[in-house]
């Protein structure tokens, strides 16, 4: 099973691959630390998984992943994330990621996981099931930030750790005005009234770094 890391951390890349390194499935582990790599890597050469972070300078996993359902569909792709099941699994895997485990887990539930979707299936731990069962019910909206779209979560994110309108703009290659624009959306769903709240908001939920 060849598998490629997909993390800006490089102590992170290398304690998964540590993690790895004892499972005698694992054959070639490869690493990139964003998204220009990680499409770079599979245009190389095949892969069997893809272990992909939420968190990548410039394009976030969850943008890479919706690219990859439409460029590569057949490769498989598991989200290993530093946010509980609570926040990201529900996203991750509607967006179509075939398992979603935090960074916290044990190396034999990574093997696991890389085991049974590599070979087609899906890994869905108890916490993330749970989650997926409430998801099916659309009246349920367990918390505020679950309303947004994946496109405004993620610059709510951002206005969460500090980044003004105009560098979000520029990270996410878009205008003032669409990010302005999708500003207005968040505070208005949320019923927040400025960034100071939504900065308490991701604090308080522990959304960012």
């Amino acid at each position: 099973m060849d598998v490629l890391i997909a993390d800006d951390h490089q102590l992170i890349r290398e304690g998964i691959k540590y993690m790895l390194s004892e499972a005698p499935e694992i054959g070639t582990i490869g690493e990139a630390k964003n998204a220009v790599e990680i499409f770079e890597q599979i245009e190389m050469r095949p892969w069997d998984v893809l272990v992909l972070d939420i968190n990548l300078p410039g394009r976030s996993g969850l943008d890479v992943l919706k690219e990859l359902r439409v460029k590569h569909p057949k490769l498989p792709v598991l989200i290993l994330s530093m946010y509980p099941e609570d926040q990201f699994a529900v996203r991750v895997i509607k967006a179509g990621a075939a398992g979603y485990l935090t960074k916290s887990s044990a190396a034999k539930e990574l093997v696991d996981a890389l085991r049974k979707i590599a070979s087609g299936g899906k890994y869905i731990n108890a916490a993330v099931a749970e989650k997926l069962a409430e998801a099916v019910d659309d009246g349920i909206v367990s918390t505020p930030h679950e309303r947004l779209s994946d496109r405004e979560f993620e610059i709510f994110k951002l206005i969460g750790s500090g980044k003004t309108v105009g560098e979000i703009a520029e990270l996410l290659n878009r205008s003032v005005k669409t990010i302005s624009t999708h500003r207005t959306h968040i505070l208005e769903k949320m019923n927040l009234h400025n960034n100071a709240d939504i900065m308490q908001y991701v604090f308080e939920h522990k959304l960012t770094e």
